[in-house]
């Protein structure tokens, strides 16, 4: 995940500070993170788990009978740390796509040389001129009204309409390792819906400036050796969607921890048992 100037992280995600003082906005992803029931990381945490039993099986069983406790250990947090990896190469993709649209050098790496080749290749055959058709990149947008803020990877024209017309679009860079280059999640359709309705960008110098009227909306799938844009059905039945599940992790997001136990009539709490530590 990216890390846009305004955003903060807090005990409940990521949140944007207003600059002109309001309240904390929630983020897009924030929201869709805590309504949105991922199913399908489970399967793919087994499979990454049992992947990494079974090229070490010989340690594995050594260390069952030697190690076991640190070796659990080891084994719970394997879909952790291939989630984190995975997660940083995302973030380094997204910060040399964002150099490269703005002209500024990129830091040698190999492992982002081949997204970055798939995204030059995109640009190349769409014939995008960056001075004339790119509009914004990594710019955060905000919906003061119902309370969250996200940040655009980038809005762009692109010669889509008839007779080569030039439309506004909004994208959203996705990088797998894995996945297809086609393949998106229902949720990127709420995801990019609540950025295109927002009320407002959030300039360089934090100043406010009319959210642009964006015509249509896709995913950009970055891939080591293909690339896909997918038009998203992003309008307004989507923005709906997602205001639904803003209502709903918001309500999550202030919800107790924990509640009072019901006691029976007559039924009283008794004191904490005190126990006293004997000295040495």
């Amino acid at each position: 995940m990216t890390d846009p100037k305004n955003a903060r992280d807090t005990d409940h995600g990521r949140y944007y500070l207003d600059p002109a003082g309001g309240p904390d906005l929630v983020s897009v992803t924030n929201v869709l993170g805590t309504s949105v029931n991922k199913a399908a990381l489970m399967p793919w945490a087994v499979k990454v788990t049992v992947e990494w039993i079974l090229d070490n099986r010989m340690e594995v069983a050594r260390r069952a009978i030697t190690d076991r406790a640190e070796l659990t250990k080891q084994i719970k947090k394997i879909h952790r740390d291939a989630r984190d990896n995975a997660a940083d190469l995302g973030d380094r993709i997204h910060k040399a796509a964002e150099l490269r649209l703005l002209g500024a050098p990129i830091p040698a790496d190999p492992e982002v040389a081949p997204y970055l080749a798939q995204f030059d290749l995109w640009l190349a055959n769409w014939g995008v001129d960056l001075e004339q058709h790119l509009v914004a990149t990594e710019i955060t947008v905000l919906h003061r009204r119902l309370g969250y803020a996200g940040t655009a990877d980038l809005m762009i024209w692109l010669p889509t309409g008839p007779g080569g017309r030039l439309e506004l679009w909004l994208i959203d860079f996705k990088t797998s390792a894995t996945r297809p280059a086609k393949s998106v999640y229902p949720e990127n359709t709420q995801q990019l819906a609540a950025l295109r309705y927002a009320e407002t960008v959030l300039l360089p110098d934090d100043t406010d400036a009319p959210m642009p009227k964006i015509q249509r909306a896709g995913v950009l799938n970055l891939r080591a050796k293909s690339h896909a844009l997918v038009e998203m059905p992003a309008g307004r039945d989507a923005h709906r969607a997602f205001r639904g599940a803003l209502a709903n992790a918001v309500w999550h997001h202030a919800a107790p921890s924990t509640y009072p136990a019901l006691l029976a009539p007559g039924q009283t709490v008794k004191p904490a048992r005190r126990t006293t530590r004997k000295a040495a």
